[in-house]
Parts: C-alpha cells; structure tokens; sequence
C-alpha cells in the first residue's frame, strides 16, 4: 500500500515529525513542546534544523495565502522547529526556567 507524502516532495525524512509538530497554532505547539523530553526535543530539532535553509527557500517562491497542504505543513514544521529552539539551545528543558505558573496567550496567530 503505498501512502501520500504530507510534505513536498525532498523532505521525506520529516514525515515522523508532521503528527506531532505540524501544529496549526502557536498554542498548539507550545504544548506539544511541554508534553515532550528533552531527548524527543533534541531529535526533532536536530532532525529539522539543517534542512530549514532548504525549507525555506522552497517555500519563499510561493504565496502564504494558497500553499498547497503539503507546503504548509512545512511551513508549520518551521514553525515549530522557532519554538523548539529555544528549548534546546536555550533554557536546556521544555519550559521556561523560573517562570512558575505564568503563561501568555497568542492573540493573533501567523497568515497560515
């Protein structure tokens, strides 16, 4: 049985991530960043961050008001890859050091 791919055709290797990491909202994908470990963190950055050149640059010749799914699904890997980031090269854990229970919420989110 063969499957369609949910990412454009070259990033097949990010498909393990889409579930999890293609998330519509900012919200969405700060919690699924507080549900994982550090390890799961870690792969999935390590995973996306060299391609994001890559990512990038196939995404920029198109309009953010029509991409294709695949392409968006890319674009919120991105997304995700920002958010991911700080965890990992940063604070070194999912949360925010110091910060207890405060939280924010996104008003207003990205075009897509």
């Amino acid at each position: 049985m063969t499957t369609t791919p949910s990412l454009p055709e070259g990033f097949a290797e990010l498909e393990p991530y889409v579930e999890d990491w293609a998330r519509a909202t900012r919200q969405e994908r700060y919690e699924m960043r507080l549900s994982k470990t550090m390890e799961e963190l870690d792969a999935f950055y390590d995973a996306i961050a060299p391609r994001a050149e890559e990512a990038i640059t196939h995404l920029n010749g198109l309009g953010l008001d029509n991409l294709p799914d695949t392409e968006l699904r890319l674009l919120r890997l991105l997304y995700s890859m920002v958010l991911v980031s700080y965890a990992v090269n940063v604070f070194e854990q999912p949360r925010i050091p110091d910060s207890g229970a405060a939280f924010f919420d996104t008003l207003v989110e990205p075009a897509v």
